[in-house]
């Protein structure tokens, strides 16, 4: 048999490769000048620890060298699993079977490509990258003697720079990206650059925001956030849409959402096909949501106490004008949630029962767990993030959207960085990643006192730890009907720490655990037949014991929740229509707060 012979590929015409190059050094010097001249400001870089990194590992060396034993025992680890490498590899080139040393973790996308299996050279160099990985993750991972907090600095940031230097991240160690540079004879890196230099000039202060989709494809209003409805309240902090019925009648009792002001509403209300708020509507509901405001340095001094005033009081006020009704069942979504839980203290102290049922999204009131991001919060952080805020009046919401990333580096980060600096690709249009790089700011004092009364001290679960608007708030003497979903893989709101918050509450509760994670767990709409949720009425005390003997079902949450919240929506009415009641339409939904984006100047 003859050997198949692969296509020639047409040289390049050496004037167009002189040009390619050449465009390669201009783009990359104009890279390192402008790194130099944004990120330093025409000064010498300078080493600043505020986040207590380099304190963190010099600890960790220092107790590292002083069990020699210890560190002796992990090279000769890190040995004997080369050692096996080493065999296998060499049985598998010489066309036996080997088993690999060491295989990725299920639903590690780095390395789909064929070739990290199929050529020799690039399988050593995974398996390689990750007997590497694995030695020093537990090696660091494992330092006997650090308090827990300096422990889990370590650990988070060891798997930072164990992700950022994976083989997939670079030219010559990537098969794919190193196809690619040969097949388009470079013109990949130009373009790689040109969306390097592009992030670049987005970012604030020579920082780098990785695009993460095409950010010209979505139109608020027109492709995205397509639900019909008016705004019919604004004050400085919020507006409020009604939407449009679709049924022709409805509920009596009105549905109020409080989304967080970490990100946008429009998460509940992407498309069509995956919109909560839509299918509220088809449900019979007669829905508002808030819409806040992305704050600036005019809003510096608004406090929690005002996103209680301003937000959550006046927007069920202004429900109440609208609908005729006093009495109205709220959504809390993460930190919107946590609102709702301090908003529910506040009116059971005054003996205000206007609030009939509350369902909590992925939201903590007890912030004893709070997962990862735990390695944000500690006093030296703070200060510093406080200092960083009271220059400009407000936390830059890049800052807060890169932290988040940081949870899952290699799907929010890396793996744009290969797509859109290595590959030069542009980025695929998605309506989830448009809503999550539409990031927004957080006025500083609000914020300070979230961090430092929810996350650093724990406050909100103790009875008058914190005292909003004068009036001192124990959510242990809310008895509201309350519905919790949380989600199974939660990086922000991990689901045991949710479930202790659910138990801080006296009524009537109903816990559901749902599958995949903070936001994917949540926009889980019935007809994607996705995921699962587990149901469990008896809430033991420990969240083990609660799943353990938890009733599986497939499918979406939602028909769950939907029977729940009709049970407390009382009787049907006529459908209302927005601007008919005692508010009147400002403008169509989704308003002008919402369209604000923080990088708007940039394109």
């Amino acid at each position: 048999m003859t050997a198949s012979r692969q296509p020639e590929r047409p040289a390049l015409d050496p004037a167009e490769l002189s040009r390619l190059y050449a465009d390669i050094a201009q783009k990359s010097g104009e890279l390192v000048t402008q790194f130099v001249e944004r990120g330093a400001n025409g000064k010498p870089p300078g080493f600043s620890d505020d986040l207590g990194i380099a304190q963190a590992f010099f600890e960790a060396w220092g107790k590292m060298l002083s069990d020699p034993f210890k560190l002796a025992e992990a090279q000769v680890k890190l040995w004997q699993d080369y050692m096996t490498l080493w065999r296998n590899s060499t049985l598998k080139m010489l066309g036996q079977e080997a088993k690999p040393a060491i295989e990725p973790h299920q639903g590690d996308r780095r390395f789909r490509h064929e070739d990290w299996e199929n050529n020799f050279l690039y399988d050593y160099i995974k398996q390689s990258y990750l007997i590497a990985a694995r030695n020093l993750h537990h090696t660091l991972g494992n330092v006997e003697g650090l308090d827990e907090k300096t422990a889990k600095k370590v650990d988070f940031y060891t798997r930072q720079y164990i992700d950022a230097l994976s083989p997939s991240n670079f030219l010559l160690t990537n098969p794919e990206v190193l196809r690619e540079t040969v097949n388009s004879g470079g013109r990949n890196l130009v373009k790689g650059l040109n969306n390097l230099l592009e992030d670049l000039t987005r970012g604030e202060g020579g920082q780098l925001r990785v695009k993460m989709t095409d950010t010209e494809a979505f139109r608020l209003g027109e492709n995205i956030a397509v639900t019909k409805g008016k705004v019919v309240f604004q004050n400085d902090l919020l507006q409020l849409i009604q939407y449009e019925p679709l049924t022709e009648e409805v509920y009596a009792r009105p549905l109020l959402i409080i989304p967080p002001w970490i990100n946008k509403y429009y998460i509940l209300d992407l498309r069509e096909h995956n919109s909560f708020i839509r299918w509220a509507v088809e449900q019979g509901h007669t829905v508002f949501v808030i819409s806040w405001v992305n704050p600036d340095e005019r809003l510096s001094h608004k406090s929690f106490d005002d996103y209680l005033t301003e937000g959550a009081l006046a927007a069920l006020d202004a429900v109440e004008r609208a609908t005729g009704e006093r009495d109205a069942n709220v959504i809390g979504y993460c930190l919107g949630g946590t609102l709702l839980a301090a908003t529910l203290g506040y009116l059971a102290a005054r003996k205000d029962k206007r609030i009939c049922g509350a369902t909590f999204f992925v939201s903590m009131i007890d912030f004893a767990w709070p997962g990862e991001l735990e390695v944000f919060i500690d006093e030296q952080q703070i200060a510093a993030l406080e200092k960083r805020m009271e220059e400009r009046g407000y936390l830059e919401g890049s800052e807060m959207a890169t932290t988040f990333n940081m949870l899952r580096a290699n799907d929010l980060i890396w793996s744009f960085v290969v797509n859109n600096y290595l590959l030069g690709k542009d980025p695929f249009p998605f309506d989830l990643l448009y809503w999550n790089s539409d990031s927004t700011r957080m006025p500083a004092a609000m914020h300070s006192f979230y961090l430092r009364n929810m996350y650093l001290r724990n406050l909100l679960r103790e009875p008058g730890g914190v005292t909003l608007a004068g009036v001192p708030i124990d959510v242990t003497q809310v008895s509201v009907p309350a519905y919790f979903i949380s989600t199974a893989e939660d990086h922000i709101a991990p689901w045991k720490s949710t479930y202790a918050g659910a138990k801080l509450l006296k009524g009537p509760l109903r816990f559901v655990l749902g599958g995949s994670g903070h936001i994917a767990g949540i926009i889980n709409p019935p007809a994607a037949n996705k995921y699962c949720y587990w149901t469990n009425d008896e809430l033991s005390g420990d969240p083990g014991e609660w799943l353990e003997s938890a009733q599986q079902h497939p499918g979406s949450w939602w028909t769950d929740w939907g029977r729940w919240i009709a049970q407390r929506g009382g009787e049907k009415v006529a459908a209302r229509i927005p601007g008919k009641g005692k508010l009147k339409v400002i403008e169509d939904a989704p308003g002008s707060y919402v369209k604000l984006r923080v990088d708007s100047k940039k394109h």
